[in-house]
């Protein structure tokens, strides 16, 4: 078989049109079919990315649990273990069980940042009610000029993205002349993430190395997930972190990746089925975003 001339996938991977043929059952292409009337993917989409799950090969894909709107709405059952996690992901944020820190997965550690500010390695079973993970392999890397706060880094990266309709996983690395954190503290189910955030402990750390780990995402999923940049904060030695609420940087190289697909598993819970979801978000993600 001769391939086509090769093209860019959407996550900048090299793609070979190759012919290929094989024997499918009944059931297995009336289950093809419904797939693609039900999500308007291509059979050939559906195909890559069925073969790169069984694989486990990096298909840049973004795997999300439940949704930013129900964490503003008061929903912090766990529901998805780290050990199922894993089998997304190497990388990510999120939170824990009963709104119980900030989740770090840097390297394929899974870390947590009590409200107090102490950071500790957790394992397969503890659980999240929000997280957001993919797989980042090892890739080149760019050096960052100085920057004097936050929105001076954003602007940095804004020029390594493309679009502003895909998703981005990123990554910086380096030397920090001060990061601003912050950490939730276990909240009951039911109590608004804006009422949560008003008891947010906040952390100021100077010179220090570390990795900032997070996402950004496109404006037009605000009631699913956090819309920007999303990004949490570790320090090299473990001993700091949390939602990144400001730095600045001295020495920085920054990895992003395009994410070609992106996923999102619904709790199956009675509060989440009987929760008001249609409210927008935005706001009161902002606020609960914000230093206090």
């Amino acid at each position: 078989m001769t391939p086509t001339p090769p093209a860019q996938s959407r996550s900048g991977e090299t793609m070979l049109a190759i012919p290929l043929t094989c024997r499918l059952t009944d059931s297995l292409w009336r289950g093809i079919n419904e797939r693609v009337r039900e999500t308007g993917e291509s059979v050939g989409h559906l195909v890559r990315a069925a073969l790169a799950d069984y694989l486990q090969l990096d298909h840049g894909t973004l795997f999300q649990v439940s949704t930013a709107g129900a964490l503003v709405e008061g929903l912090y059952h766990g529901e998805v273990t780290v050990g199922s996690l894993r089998g997304h992901g190497d990388f990510g944020l999120g939170t824990f069980d009963g709104l119980d820190g900030e989740m770090v997965v840097l390297d394929g550690h899974f870390y947590q940042v009590h409200g107090d500010g102490k950071v500790c390695e957790v394992g397969d079973d503890a659980r999240t009610p929000y997280a957001m993970v993919t797989r980042f392999p090892d890739g080149p890397t760019v050096e960052l000029p100085a920057s004097a706060d936050l929105a001076e880094l954003h602007a940095q990266l804004d020029k390594l993205r493309d679009s502003q309709n895909v998703f981005y996983a990123i990554r910086v690395d380096g030397e920090f002349a001060t990061v601003h954190t912050r950490s939730v503290k276990p909240t009951p189910e039911g109590v608004p993430l804006v009422q949560a955030a008003s008891r947010q402990q906040e952390f100021h750390v100077g010179i220090v190395r570390g990795s900032l780990v997070g996402f950004w995402s496109p404006g037009y999923l605000q009631t699913i997930l956090v819309p920007g940049y999303h990004l949490h904060f570790l320090s090299d030695d473990r001993t700091s972190g949390g939602h990144l609420l400001g730095c600045a940087g001295l020495r920085l190289v920054a990895r992003v990746r395009r994410e070609a697909e992106f996923r999102v598993s619904l709790p199956e819970s009675p509060s989440f089925l009987r929760a008001d979801l249609t409210r927008d978000p935005t706001a009161a993600l902002d606020q609960a975003e914000k230093p206090h």
